[in-house]
């Protein structure tokens, strides 16, 4: 059985999740730690559950989502998960921080493409990977099926959707990506969301004012 736990890190006040299993193993998704404290934050959490760090999965390059990157990557020796099409806005992460005062020591290593249909392992816990495009050109989001949620980054937001006006976004591809590929799923799927409170895909099915005009 998979816990999720969330931080909410940076300027930018972004959702970060530790995904583990009762076998202690986990998943470090969206590291956005900026900060020195929140950087510790992390790491305090994971030492003190005994979490063994196997995967550092993103669910799209925007920089508030990659803050962490290189730190996991320094702590815990992982490179990041994506996919390959979101690569580019990978990239540019760190000229786009600099637009927003907010430099940041970039992860500059290869990468893990993951790819549609994908699935991340802990134990004999699943999470599939689904292509929800619309955001940013590559964004992913992870499912648990067995559990009832999704983590959605920045696809799917309480009463909320991501914005589109970002290069590579695009508003018809990020309603069809929701239409598609998270208002199928169980109305009690809980949706953790890339910034702002948890959701369920009932309630934004019901209330969300971009699907109820």
């Amino acid at each position: 059985m998979l816990t999720v736990k969330m931080f909410t890190f940076n300027p930018i006040q972004e959702n970060t999740y530790v995904v583990y299993n009762d076998q202690l193993d986990c998943a470090i998704v969206d590291p956005g730690c900026y900060f020195a404290d929140e950087n510790d934050e992390l790491k305090q959490f994971i030492d003190k559950k005994g979490l063994q760090v196997k995967y550092l999965l993103n669910t799209h390059g925007h920089l508030d989502h990659v803050f962490g990157d290189q730190f996991v990557f320094d702590t815990w020796g992982l490179q990041p998960h994506l996919h390959e099409t979101e690569k580019q806005v990978f990239d540019y992460a760190p000229v786009s921080a600099l637009r927003y005062n907010l430099p940041f020591k970039a992860y500059t290593g290869s990468c893990i493409f993951l790819r549609e249909g994908d699935t991340i392992r802990l134990g004999e816990d699943n999470l599939k990977v689904l292509f929800t495009p619309g955001h940013s050109p590559g964004h992913i989001s992870y499912w648990c099926e067995a559990q009832h949620f999704v983590l959605s980054g920045d696809v799917l937001f309480r009463q909320s959707i991501g914005r589109t006006d970002l290069p590579g976004g695009d508003y018809e591809t990020l309603l069809n990506s929701i239409r598609s590929e998270l208002f199928v799923m169980p109305d009690d799927t809980l949706v953790y969301s890339g910034h702002g409170p948890s959701t369920t895909i009932g309630y934004e099915k019901r209330n969300n004012p971009f699907f109820n005009r």
